[in-house]
């Protein structure tokens, strides 16, 4: 029956797993409650051949060095129109790699010299539909970002006339809003629209590719096991760079 399942729906070994585990956790109740003798779930053995599942490239899940070349030539351009700083806040995310939620909600007062303390993050009430602000992060736990000199420089262009560094009319501007620029961009440019998760695997992979150690990265993204930031990271380089670094490696 497990064989058949597995075939009939074309299940990835991952999904398999999913299933499998509803089904362990049944069994092994039954068994522990003397409703059956054995938990048969311990001997499926899978026979058949699971769903091959290509792993997603960089070429999607980032944006290589060109792409954020002329992504930040738009984001530059926009701001001196508009002086909105929204697209500011696309562009310093690059070099903070924060989820949106927390990138939205940063103070002036987080600043401390060449670190960033994230403490807070944006949240949607999904009964009331309504935005909130609530003082802690997705994990629950605080963090201390790098700032690299150039995102110093975009903090300290923005007038602290509000508590909050990202104001749009004196108002707090919200994930949706930073969405909507990335959407606006990819849309000029007849391209797929990359979202804002795809800034914070940007942020990890080149930070990969030129040599931080993982643990940093891990810490830096605020997770708490290495195997979700290793989830992150993508090849950012072009193929140019990319072959480049591969003949300088093997010459």
């Amino acid at each position: 029956l497990c064989n058949s399942i597995v075939q009939e729906y074309n299940l990835t070994r991952k999904e398999w797993t999913n299933i499998k585990t509803i089904l362990n956790g049944c069994f092994d109740y039954a068994y522990r409650k003397k409703y059956i003798a054995d938990n048969l779930m311990t001997k499926i053995k899978i026979y058949v051949k699971y769903k091959q599942v290509v792993r997603k490239t960089g070429a999607t899940q980032t944006y290589n060095t060109d792409e954020l070349a002329n992504l930040n030539q738009y984001l530059d351009r926009m701001y001196a129109e508009t002086h909105d700083t929204v697209f500011l806040a696309v562009k310093l995310n690059f070099l903070l790699g924060l989820r949106v939620g927390e990138l939205v909600t940063l103070k002036f007062s987080d600043v401390c010299d060449q670190r960033l303390h994230v403490v807070r993050e944006e949240i949607r009430n999904q009964d009331t539909n309504t935005l909130h602000v609530v003082e802690h992060t997705k994990t629950h736990t605080d963090r201390f970002v790098v700032l690299v000199p150039q995102a110093i420089d975009i903090i300290n262009s923005i007038p602290h006339d509000s508590e909050y560094i990202f104001v749009r009319n004196h108002t707090r501007i919200t994930a949706r809003q930073v969405c909507y620029v990335l959407e606006k961009y990819a849309e000029r440019q007849g391209k797929t629209p990359k979202r804002t998760h795809k800034i914070r695997k940007t942020y990890a992979s080149m930070l990969n590719v030129t040599g931080v150690p993982l643990d940093v990265i891990r810490e830096q993204l605020g997770h708490n096991d290495l195997q979700t930031t290793m989830n992150y990271i993508y090849n950012p380089l072009t193929e140019i760079q990319t072959y480049e670094l591969i003949k300088n490696a093997l010459a």
